[in-house]
């Protein structure tokens, strides 16, 4: 499985603020835009796949809060997932609400893109593991969804749904979800383990993922293919 946040011993992170209260009428507001997200993602993958004649198998998407049981093992509060062998995405609505309402709260905005960013990043999953495409090595696989997640607002750049302001809002979410900047030591053992992590564990720095989402955007989905292939 892969988590929205996961685990690392690279640097302790710096201390997040207190995450924003919402409202249920906001966290209903953010679900339709998900849902809207959602379908709007699954045409476009099922029309790419259809032009290599291949079939896109639909991914269920569940909301859930709290923490929840899953095939792919026990997802704790505040994250999203891609459960591969039941092709079912999960997400904490309550999280993804206050992932956009922070973007706003920050950017002026909607905030909107920042809850569809994580959306599109867990499908880039199930597009890249049903292309056979996926890497034993997780970073690889983190790095490949970020750059799909680009390809799908690129699309949207071109049909004119995306609005001003709306790369800032993902560029957020991903910054808010990146990995610590390695803090190396000056002992080799220990830095070489660090390095390790970054290199091959985890999702990647906010910088990684903003370069990684930014490949996706400018190539679309055959230059995510080709660049972490």
């Amino acid at each position: 499985m892969t988590l929205l946040f996961a685990a690392t011993t690279a640097a302790a992170p710096t201390p997040e603020p207190a995450p924003l209260d919402v409202t249920e009428r906001e966290v209903t507001a953010s679900n339709e835009k998900v849902a809207m997200a959602y379908a709007a993602l699954v045409r476009m993958w099922s029309a790419n796949f259809g032009r290599i004649e291949a079939h896109f198998a639909q991914p269920s998407i569940v909301r859930y809060r709290g923490t929840v049981s899953t095939a792919c093992g026990v997802l704790p509060a505040n994250n999203a997932m891609y459960c591969p062998s039941r092709n079912i995405i999960y997400y904490d609505d309550v999280f993804v609400a206050r992932q956009a309402k922070a973007a706003a709260a920050e950017l002026g905005t909607d905030g909107d893109m920042a809850a569809v960013g994580i959306i599109a990043h867990e499908i880039g999953h199930a597009v890249q593991i049903q292309l056979g495409e996926d890497s034993n090595i997780p970073y690889q696989n983190e790095a490949t969804a970020d750059c799909l997640a680009g390809a799908f607002t690129n699309r949207s750049a071109t049909d004119g749904s995306l609005e001003k302001g709306d790369l800032n809002e993902v560029f957020f979410g991903l910054a808010a979800a990146g990995d610590p900047t390695p803090q190396y030591t000056g002992d080799r053992r220990i830095d070489s383990q660090i390095a390790f992590r970054a290199h091959y564990l985890g999702h990647g720095t906010r910088e990684q993922r903003r370069a990684n989402f930014t490949v996706g955007y400018k190539h679309g989905a055959s230059g995510c293919l080709e660049a972490f292939r």
